[in-house]
């Protein structure tokens, strides 16, 4: 409690830039590790320039990224609620560049929460604060179950359900966040509480889309689903030149509205170094029979395209294959990525070539910009949208798909570089242009992927956020959660 009182008395202190408080680190050491904090066995303080603290604090994307002055790593939940109030991580995945504002801080690293049980019984999972599906969806499919994730193997999927969580089995199970039965979350105030249906669920709904704003999960449980087809999941990567780009888009396009739910596409455009040329590289997977699978993406083959690699992996290998292994790059850590996104409701053939004609001359004038690269998903709809919209704090349900930028330069994006400079430019354009062609009236955005500076309504969605902030306002009226896309106390303003 000595801890709690002190830095809730300090916070407003500590939490300014470093060239305003370069006296803070001795500070923070010597209250950190006063003996009547108590700390539990296996509790990890941490300070800058120690492997330990590097361990703690390293990001996935260092683009305006937080800084602290030191970290903590709870060993149990007592030890996190002892933490409050600071910004808490999993796996460190998040690149909102509203995390920036977290300045000179203290880190809550959840990486001791690391954790999984798997109950075959009654087909659950239960995961740590910082568990990825990577670390459990061998287990999960040798136990006979399926779970939906996201693209990635590296993200926490704590992390993916309090932004709802997209992914390929949107349109066969619905988002991450519907598998959510139950969680244990450290409010503002440093309580321990149980949340679902039953117990706390008006912070149950929050937390299904908005959590970030609203606590700190140590674990979560969720309901895992039988094996679809055994496990086996089709999985076709094809790899497109210029030349062949529009016929691909007028195929992709003509997906919108009419994708089965078994079905998910990833397509990628990027710069390929020895073809020295921008090029497509996409990942058809099919959740079903090979034979039905074929049917589906027969206008893709029709195509011809001079690379194609089709085979059958079970569900826990996906992620790991897709793209000829596009995971290993997607998981690299520590590189300056710059986003701005877009959600999808219609899929437009036009918008996409001239993203990629854009792209082509972006790659030719800043070369040291060409890891730069667009990021299509187009994902079927039909479990998400079965899921009232009333359920949960997500209000993008309708979607069918999310494309992004990710400007990379050889600077890390640095300040008065000419690529990174341009690279702000194009992603705001490109952003602007996919969002005409959307379907939705206005830009919106899937809360896991906003970049920070879209209007709150094109984020949390403007009927949510009355209900939103009346959570805020209950849950944490001081703002303690308000570094990932803060949510108001009042909404209307």
């Amino acid at each position: 409690m000595l801890l709690k009182n002190a830095i809730t008395a300090l916070a407003g202190f500590w939490v300014l830039s470093v060239h305003a408080a370069p006296n803070q680190p001795v500070n923070l050491r010597t209250l950190l590790s006063k003996e009547a904090n108590s700390w539990a066995k296996g509790t990890i303080l941490s300070f800058p320039n120690s492997p330990t603290f590097s361990n703690a604090t390293e990001r996935w994307s260092t683009f305006d990224a937080p800084t602290y002055f030191a970290a903590v790593s709870p060993a149990n939940e007592a030890d996190v609620v002892k933490s409050i109030p600071f910004l808490a991580t999993g796996a460190r995945h998040g690149y909102s560049t509203t995390l920036g504002n977290e300045q000179q801080g203290l880190a809550i690293d959840l990486g001791q929460f690391k954790t999984y049980s798997i109950d075959s019984t009654v087909g659950t999972v239960t995961v740590g604060g910082a568990t990825t599906i990577g670390d459990f969806q061998h287990a999960l499919y040798d136990a006979g179950y399926m779970i939906q994730s996201g693209s990635g193997s590296c993200p926490g999927f704590v992390g993916l359900t309090v932004g709802s969580g997209v992914g390929r089995y949107t349109g066969l199970f619905g988002l991450v966040c519907d598998a959510l039965l139950s969680a244990r979350v450290v409010t503002a105030d440093g309580q321990l509480l149980q949340v679902s249906e039953k117990q706390n669920p008006d912070l149950f709904w929050g937390i299904r889309g908005a959590g970030a704003n609203l606590g700190i999960i140590t674990s979560a449980t969720y309901q895992a689903h039988k094996l679809v087809n055994q496990g086996q999941i089709m999985t076709a990567d094809f790899i497109f030149p210029a030349n062949m780009s529009r016929q691909y888009f007028d195929v992709l396009g003509s997906f919108s509205g009419k994708m089965p739910p078994e079905l998910a596409v990833i397509t990628i455009i990027y710069y390929d170094t020895t073809a020295q040329a921008t090029q497509i590289v996409a990942n058809w997977a099919y959740i079903g029979p090979k034979e039905k699978g074929l049917q589906v993406i027969a206008p893709v083959t029709a195509l011809k395209p001079p690379s194609a690699n089709i085979q059958v992996v079970p569900w826990s290998d996906l992620i790991a294959t897709a793209g000829g292994g596009f995971d290993a790059g997607l998981c690299q850590k520590n590189l300056s990525r710059s986003f701005y996104s877009a959600n999808l409701r219609n899929l437009s053939a036009s918008t996409y070539q001239a993203t990629f004609d854009k792209m082509a001359k972006f790659y030719e004038t800043y070369p040291d910009a060409r890891r730069t690269s667009i990021d299509l998903e187009t994902f079927p709809n039909q479990a998400m949208a079965a899921v009232s919209n009333d359920a949960t704090a997500y209000p993008w349900r309708d979607a069918l798909g999310y494309i992004q930028i990710s400007v990379i330069t050889a600077s890390g994006n640095a300040a008065g570089d000419p690529a990174a400079m341009a690279g702000t430019q194009l992603g705001s354009e490109l952003r602007d242009s996919w969002a005409s062609t959307s379907g939705y009236p206005e830009l919106s955005v899937y809360i896991n992927y906003a970049r920070g500076d879209e209007q709150l309504p094109q984020r949390y969605g403007a009927d949510k956020l009355p209900r939103l902030a009346g959570l805020k306002r209950k849950w944490d009226p001081d703002n303690v959660f308000a570094y990932n896309n803060a949510l108001p106390t009042t909404y209307p303003g």
